[in-house]
Order: structure tokens, then sequence, then C-alpha cells
């Protein structure tokens, strides 16, 4: 079973803790990732785009010209597509671009995502994370102990505003839940930070 070393928020090593093998020590699946990122993505889309139709833009109620005897192609409204200040044709419209993926997928896409962290040593497990005060030098004074300043998830068993508020501000940082957990931001942080707790609420989902 893998051990990942535990810290405090001092920065300082405090032991190793055992992990569950079947989260956090399977082979990652490259083309599942592929599937849920790719899906994650998508589900982002706003999906708000929209182009005007011939019929939405305004103008064009009389024909230019009559039908025959100009040399001109006959025409029978100035917004078909072909003139300026013309409809858009086959132009894009508001659609919902989302989709579901099967949930064994879901689920050995995280478990994957979990474990390539554990592999590549970018997971550490913090003993525990308590803020007297919302005070964003303290997380940012914690995360430079910890060897962890670019991109970074914290990842928390129960919701603390304390936290949210003092790492919202900080560049390249974001936090989570364990029941807000997305492979798209565990593959997207260079550090993993999982408080001790959270960890066993992961396993009990996952396992």
């Amino acid at each position: 079973m893998p051990n990942i070393t535990t810290y405090d928020m001092t920065g300082k090593q405090t032991g190793t803790m055992e992990v569950s093998e079947a989260v956090f020590g399977i082979e990652p699946n490259a083309t599942v990732l592929h599937s849920m990122v790719v899906n994650y993505l998508a589900n982002q889309r706003q999906g708000t785009q929209s182009t005007l139709t011939r019929a939405e833009v305004s103008g064009g109620g009389k024909k230019p010209w009559r039908q025959k005897g100009t040399g001109h192609a006959r025409q029978g409204s100035t917004r078909s597509p072909q003139w300026t200040h013309g409809g858009i044709a086959l132009g894009p419209k508001p659609r919902d671009y989302s989709y579901a993926l099967p949930k064994k997928v879901r689920r050995l896409a995280m478990k994957s995502a979990l474990s390539s962290k554990v592999a590549s040593e970018d997971m550490m497990i913090l003993d525990e994370l308590t803020l007297e005060t919302i005070k964003t030098k303290t997380v940012v004074e914690m995360l430079k102990a910890l060897g962890a300043d670019k991109k970074v998830l914290l990842v928390t068993a129960e919701k603390d505003e304390k936290v949210i508020l003092s790492a919202r501000n900080i560049p390249g940082v974001k936090t989570a839940l364990v029941n807000t957990l997305n492979v798209y931001d565990i593959l997207n942080a260079d550090k993993f930070i999982v408080v001790k707790d959270a960890v066993a609420k992961i396993e009990e989902v996952y396992a």
C-alpha cells in the first residue's frame, strides 16, 4: 500500500500515512483521464454564442430590383447571406454542450488521477488545517513552507469559510471539498494537498 509523507502547517514532516491501494495505487488509465477532461471542459461551455439568420436581421423587406431585364442576378432580399449586412447562413446558435459519462468511467478516472499524483510524488497530506482568523498571509506562508508555490489544489473534508476566504485571492491556489473534487482540477494542479481527515473520506467514497 502506498505511503505518503504527512506534514504540519509549518512544513515539518510529521510521519507517513498508509493510503488505500485501490484508490491511490492503481495504474492510471490515460484514455479514461482524457475522456474525463474533455467531458469536464465541454460541460463548462456556456453555449451562448448566437448569429442572426436572414429571418432575424432587420431590413430586406423590398425586392431590390425587378426580376428580369436589369442584367443583374435575380434577388429577393438585401438580407440574403451573400449581401453585406445580410443574415448568416448555418451560423452557431445557443446549444447545450454538456453530456454525461458512465459512473464506472468517472470512478476509474478519479482513481487514476489520484494515483497519478501519488506516483509523481505531487500529493501531500496535511495533519490539520485550522485558521484562527481569515488571513491570506497565513496560507501563503504555509504553502511556501510546504514548497507549493505554483498551482495548488487544497482539499478539506468539511467546508471552512476561513480557509476558503484566506486562499481565494492567492494566484494559482484553489480549494475543494471531497464531494466537489474533479479530475481536471487534480491533474491541473502542480501540488495536490489533502488534509488527513479528507483522505479518509476520499477512500470511503471511492474504495
